[in-house]
Formats: C-alpha cells, structure tokens, sequence
C-alpha cells in the first residue's frame, strides 16, 4: 500500500508540473536565420543534453567539457552548414528552408527526457500578386457595362491568403493552405482604389491596380477607373454634339431660306 501511495504521488506530482516540458513556436520566412534560445538556467543544470529534429539526432553538447558537436546523416544532411551552436546552447538555423518546419526538442542525457521543445514553421517566400484584365469575361459580358473585370493571381504558393481591396476595406478573399499551382480571384471594379494582397501570418506582398490596365479594357466596357471623370467627359461630348448636330441644322435652314429668298425675288419685281 506504501508503494502504491508512492507511485501515485510521484505520477501526481509530475502531471502537476513538476516534469512539464515547456514548449514555443517560431515562424520564419524561407532563407532568413532563427535562432532556437533554450533556457540557460536550466540547460546548465545538466551536464550533456541533445539536439533532436523529431526523432532524429542533430546536435549534442557537452556543458562540463565545453563542447559541441553537429551530426550528420542521411536524414540531416540537408542542415549541412547551416547549423550552428552558441554557449548558452541555443541552436542556430541559417538560410532556412520550407522543410525545416517541424519539432526541435533539447533532450538531457541523463534523464532522457525533453527540457524544452520548438515548433518550427518555415514559411515560402511570397510571390507578388498580378493584375490582368479578364479580356474574354468583359468581352463576353455583354449585359454588364457597368465596369471591367479583373483577375489577380499568385502561382505556387501555400498557406497563404489572396484578397481584394478598396483602400483598407476587404472585398474578397481565399486561402489556400496545401501547394497550389496558381490562385486567382476575380473583381469586377468601379474605380481605381483597389489593391491585390497575397499573405501569410507573418508578411505580405501588394499590388495596386494600375490605372494604365484599366485603359485596356474591352470597348464594350466603360472605363472602370475614374469612373466620375469618364461620365463628366461622356456628359461634355453629349453636349458637344449636341450643339454641333444644332448648328449644322441651323445652318440647313438658314441656307434653304436664303435659297428661296433669291429665287423668289425676280418675280416680285416683274
């Protein structure tokens, strides 16, 4: 019964706490440097302790004889010089890479148990988003004249969200969260306030939509950007038309009147 109450207690005790192994996540973008810092306090506490990458040996060192080594294998050769150690036993990732995302544990040798483990996401460099008018829609679109639409696109990209804008305001967006050749979405646009952003959790690229693209729209849309100016000058050539097609026709009457003015005039005289 004593050695059922110990084993118990000890079990207790260790789910309280005692043996909690603390855990952070990092998030980095592909090719720039993290750095791993393990708690020294407790690090130094231990003679030797390991480096794990899952279940897979990276590093180990040794406190008491102020040494370090890394390992290599079939598994690890992809860390090859990119991997350094610090006196405080942090663990240095350089130029990483998409397939360094994972679980990095800090193992003591004595107890074999984690001290400290990292979740590690590696992001992939985000590709600037293009803009490109959907010339076949907007031809095709017959019914709708009211603007010109556009399709924004990004192209092998994951874990990433693609959204349309209007100045700080979200129209539209969709996530991806496995690779994906190509993600597109479409806006049918009124203006020239809108902008195209593809991000991560952690960074993010734009595009503004250029109003030079809007000027290539199909003839049979109206000019999506500016669109108050494109109907003050539509207004304005009305008028101009208007006043030319009323001139023309004054001129017709005036020169038909003078026409039978003259032809009128010798047989009054007679």
């Amino acid at each position: 019964m004593i050695l059922l109450f110990c084993l118990t207690l000890w079990s207790l005790m260790g789910v309280s706490g005692v043996d909690v192994v603390k855990s952070e996540s990092e998030s980095v973008m592909e090719g720039d440097s993290v750095t791993l810092r393990t708690d020294v306090t407790e690090i130094l506490k231990h003679e030797e302790i390991d480096w794990r990458f899952g279940k897979i040996l990276i590093a180990n060192i040794n406190m008491k004889e102020n040494k370090s080594t890394l390992y290599n294998t079939s598994v690890t050769e992809r860390f090859r010089g990119r991997l350094k150690l610090d006196q405080t036993g942090s663990l240095i990732i350089m130029n990483t890479r998409t397939t360094d995302s994972g679980e990095y544990k800090v193992t003591s040798i004595s107890r074999d148990t984690p001290l400290i483990t990292f979740n590690l996401t590696v992001y992939a460099r985000l590709p600037v988003p293009v803009i490109s008018s959907n010339t076949s829609q907007n031809s095709s679109s017959s019914g709708s004249l009211s603007g010109c639409v556009f399709v924004c696109s990004v192209v092998n990209v994951s874990a990433v969200t693609l959204s349309w804008y209007k100045g700080n305001s979200l129209l539209s967006s969709i996530s991806v969260s496995d690779l994906s050749r190509r993600l597109s979405l479409h806006l049918e646009c009124l203006d020239d306030f809108y902008s195209c952003v593809v991000n991560n959790p952690i960074r993010n690229q734009t595009t503004h939509l250029n109003t030079q693209l809007c000027q290539t729209c199909s003839e049979h849309c109206i000019c999506c950007c500016g669109s108050v100016e494109a109907v003050i000058r539509l207004a304005l050539s009305a008028l101009v038309g208007v006043a030319t097609v009323a001139m023309l026709i004054y001129d017709i009457r005036s020169r038909s009147l003078q026409q039978k003015r003259e032809q009128t005039s010798p047989s009054d005289t007679d």
